[in-house]
């Protein structure tokens, strides 16, 4: 085994009780596979590594879609994921304790980096133009520059995603304002005003006045629209890097994050924020939109098909806006921007005899000429359809998910997929709320930053330190002044030494794009 599995090896030996789906390494088929594995097969056989698949049975070698592509490329893939319940980063990191990886993964949690560093990730800056050839064309130099600057000697580890388009959004009911006489709020006074119209007027009209104006989730995520106001870099209620009065700082202890605290600690005083934000886990979280209770949210609007559905069935009349972000004066806020530098897809070193099969499998996805099929999949399994149109059909426990590799998002892009995916009477809603968000949101310069910054300081990673202040000082339990303290903490804790990196990183980015 290699030395760098080895280390790791002992530091999670005490990890027990994460299973993976599906067999790894060398195309082998383990206990619990999906049966893709299979040792017979006349393909090469490639371990496709993936969280987050959301509902559907793992395909077996014999499945339409993994034939599919199997004829077309010579590689038979066998979908790989966490156990249900399981921890996908603590998963990734017992595979490469044991040396037991898949052939091909998408890092999460900043395994990649461990990856990296350990000499367990396979170099791809030969192998991508040669073996994936529309990868590398479609993937600005751009994005490939901030991967290796992710790199102590400058190469090319993992392949990014690319999302040249905001991905969340603020968005509120509209229906909720018509049914009331308000305005979209254009300001931050506008927007509680708004708010405690929600909280009093009965808007979706059941008689319980049971109303959230506004919600969050436990450790005060999803809720980034209340920060973005104050221009405060923010990524699923974590705080990102930005410029802040003239360099790169860390945003979670800059003023504009202390303003931002203050008013959502009023808001919560006042009822106007969802009481239960802290404690609201994302199952709780989405019934509580879908069910027709809250009126301003922000979240990913290519998600809202399924959203509509549940919410149509109480408010027929239900019509969804992408909310501006409100002005507050002093401040210049705007919806955080993520494009480029993200790890997507990794091959791990000791799967280097398949990584010719993988990439070829790979440029499957990103090939132009398949984009019908990796859009709709196969009839009847992924799509239906319906006047002679395709629609996708939607997730269920008893249909196979066929794999998706892609995620290159331009606004091209997204418009065709909204166009193919929604019904014709919400391809305009959806538009028009990228177009709202897209006007709003920048890039911020922290932008594919790697994790290994915080390499020896997992609290900062984890945000831990910020999440405790900023729930007890938003319900009330500290006072405001209380920030000062965490920002004192987090720089004495290993703070200024994750800034300095930071830094470094960042110059080592300007310098490629010079």
């Amino acid at each position: 085994m290699k030395a760098w599995a080895k280390s790791l090896r002992l530091l999670l030996s005490v990890v027990t009780g994460t299973a993976v789906i599906a067999g790894c390494s060398g195309g082998k088929t383990g206990e619990g596979s999906s049966g893709a594995g299979d040792q017979d097969s006349p393909y090469i056989v490639v371990n496709v590594y993936k969280t987050h698949l959301g509902k559907g049975k793992l395909p077996k070698s014999d499945d339409p879609h993994v034939k599919y592509i199997a004829e077309k490329t010579g590689v038979q893939y066998n979908l790989v994921t966490t156990s249900s319940g399981g921890d996908p980063v603590e998963s990734m990191n017992v595979m490469i304790a044991s040396g037991d990886l898949p052939d091909i993964m998408r890092p999460v949690g900043g395994v990649e980096q461990t990856l990296i560093s350990q000499g367990g990730a396979l170099a791809l800056d030969d192998l991508l133009p040669k073996y994936a050839p529309h990868v590398w064309e479609r993937i600005p130099e751009e994005a490939w520059n901030i991967v290796r600057s992710a790199t102590d000697d400058g190469k090319i580890y993992y392949v990014p995603k690319i999302y040249m388009i905001p991905e969340r959004a603020p968005m509120i009911r509209q229906d909720w304002l018509d049914k009331l006489g308000l305005q979209m709020p254009k300001t931050k006074d506008d927007y509680v005003n708004v708010l405690t119209a929600f909280l009093n007027g009965d808007p979706n009209g059941n008689g319980t006045k049971d109303e959230l104006p506004t919600t969050g989730r436990e450790f005060g995520t999803w809720m980034d629209h209340l920060f973005g106001m104050y221009g405060v870099a923010m990524w699923e209620g974590k705080p990102e890097w930005d410029i802040y009065d003239g360099k790169l700082q860390y945003a979670g202890v800059t003023e504009n994050m202390k303003a931002a605290i203050q008013f959502i600690r009023e808001l919560y005083e006042k009822k106007l924020l969802d009481n239960e934000t802290f404690l609201n886990k994302g199952e709780i979280w989405t019934a509580k939109i879908n069910n027709n209770l809250v009126g301003s949210w922000y979240h990913l609007p290519a998600n809202l098909n399924s959203r509509l559905d549940a919410i149509e069935k109480l408010a027929p009349d239900v019509n969804i806006k992408g909310m501006p972000m409100p002005t507050v004066e002093g401040f210049k806020g705007f919806v955080t921007q993520k494009s480029v530098g993200e790890p997507e897809w990794l091959i791990p070193k000791v799967s280097e005899d398949k990584a010719e099969a993988s990439l070829k499998l790979l440029d499957f996805f990103y090939d132009p000429s398949n984009a019908d099929f990796v859009q709709f999949g196969i009839e009847g399994i992924q799509h239906e359809v319906v006047d002679g149109k395709k629609q996708l059909l939607p997730a269920d426990d008893n249909r196979t998910i066929g794999l998706g590799m892609l995620n290159y998002n331009t606004k091209e892009s997204m418009d065709v997929r909204i166009e193919q995916t929604f019904p014709a009477d919400r391809v305009q809603m959806l538009k028009d709320i990228f177009a709202t968000a897209t006007a709003d949101a920048r890039r911020i310069a922290g932008d594919g930053m790697p994790v290994s910054v915080y390499e020896g300081y997992p609290d900062i990673q984890s945000h831990k330190l910020f999440q405790e202040y900023l729930s007890k000082i938003v319900i009330g339990e500290w006072p405001i002044d209380k920030f000062d303290e965490f920002v004192d903490k987090w720089k004495k804790s290993g703070g200024d030494e994750v800034t300095k990196r930071a830094q470094t990183w960042y110059d080592k980015v300007k310098q490629y794009q010079k």
